[in-house]
């Protein structure tokens, strides 16, 4: 069976990471995703490098594995908005489409025609999703928003962190663009709910998705703990808020996570640590007291993981069920044997670097399963393929388009 959304067509007009990550999430749906690009230029993640794609060769090509991280499968097609014709032929793509991503600042789009009022009388059943960094209302909508800053304005820097009394203390972001991939994937369910509603109503609607709304959103347990208390929570560094212990600790050669999510696996890690004791002490007996207790369990724990080696307690917090893991690097996260056997890693042909390895989708379908199509394309690449296909034009309708600079 073909991928769920193999009937749906998308026009992607967005840039950098949230809208691309959505449409990635859409063509390994199996959409068609045609992706507009500036000629010439292109997304603006295809020069945030190094590092760089290698040739067969081993040798720097000129496509930027960032921009790899959220294009496979999809169609690049370039078009210079700036023109009439060009802005025609996003118009007429859009007529032909289910969907359109686009992450231009509020009312740019409009200037061109190509808005959601324009296109929505040109095509009812539109599905349009705006990705912005504040929204299209509120008294931020015109600023423009960026991943970094939304961290910070969202609250999640001040929960992330060690905590400022050690070394090493402070803000931190999430090592990845955390509210850029997660507007993404909330844009990714917004759409497939839009779909889903248009087989009832036959009309499309315009979906308004904000990086700030997604950071405040994605704020769960940590912002239901301020509302329900009326308390700031402060950076505690790898532990956790409202279970103890769910922490890494240091072994005698490195780290491993403890995560006993409740008074159970407590026990059972305390039998296997040789601390029963522990386990019945009126401080620690259930996880609101150890929460309550948490420096001194911590502390407790602490010398008793320095006594064995990180493998060592991982095969025995294994065998007794008790929720364990090392801190891997990337490299040994691609040779975990369970991430090689769902098949994490892909590789496809691309048209400069040759054969280049991917991250696949994690979304199974037992039975429309998933089939990653193609590579990031190269800036372009599939313009002429679009415009015959799709448009129907012809070899000199293309030639003059090209001639005139609008692809």
């Amino acid at each position: 069976m073909p991928g769920p959304l193999t009937h749906i067509r998308v026009l992607d007009l967005s840039r950098v990471l949230a809208g691309p990550w959505c449409g990635q999430n859409l063509a390994d749906l199996g959409a068609e995703v045609i992706k507009i690009e500036r000629p010439g230029t292109g997304d603006d993640s295809r020069a945030f490098g190094p590092p760089w794609l290698k040739d067969r060769a081993g040798k720097d090509t000129t496509e930027s594995a960032y921009f790899a991280s959220a294009n496979r499968g999809k169609k690049s097609v370039t078009v210079n908005l700036s023109k009439l014709e060009g802005q025609n032929i996003v118009r007429e793509l859009a007529r032909q489409s289910d969907v359109l991503i686009e992450n231009y600042k509020v009312g740019d789009l409009a200037r061109y025609r190509l808005g959601y009022d324009d296109l929505e009388r040109l095509n009812p059943r539109l599905i349009y999703c705006s990705v912005t960094g504040f929204g299209q209302t509120g008294p931020y909508r015109e600023r423009p928003g960026y991943d970094f800053m939304i961290q910070g304005m969202g609250g999640v820097m001040s929960i992330t962190g060690e905590r400022d009394d050690r070394p090493g203390g402070g803000p931190q972001r999430v090592g990845i663009p955390i509210a850029d991939i997660m507007t993404g994937m909330y844009a990714t369910v917004a759409i497939c709910a839009a779909l889903a509603h248009r087989e009832k109503s036959k009309t499309g609607q315009h979906l308004d998705l904000a990086l700030l709304d997604t950071q405040v959103g994605i704020l769960a347990n940590q912002g239901m703990n301020y509302l329900a208390t009326g308390a700031i929570p402060g950076r505690i560094g790898n532990a956790h808020p409202n279970i103890v212990p769910y922490q890494p600790f240091r072994t005698r050669d490195g780290d491993v996570i403890l995560a006993c999510g409740n008074d159970n696996l407590f026990a059972k890690f305390c039998e296997v640590a040789g601390c029963q004791e522990l386990a019945r002490d009126p401080r620690f007996s259930t996880n609101s007291k150890r929460v309550e207790n948490r420096d001194a369990i911590t502390s407790l724990l602490a010398a008793i993981f320095a006594k064995r080696t990180t493998q060592e307690w991982c095969d025995a917090l294994e065998a007794a069920g008790v929720p364990n893991g090392p801190i891997n690097n990337l490299k040994q996260v691609f040779e975990e044997p369970q991430v090689i056997a769902r098949g994490m890693k892909i590789e496809f042909e691309h048209a400069l670097a040759g054969r280049v390895p991917l991250i696949a989708s994690p979304m199974r379908f037992s039975g429309t399963p998933l089939e990653h199509k193609a590579a990031p394309p190269t800036l372009g690449q599939h313009t002429d393929e679009v415009l015959r296909g799709v448009l129907r034009m012809d070899e000199a309708g293309i030639a003059k388009l090209r001639a005139d600079g609008v692809i």
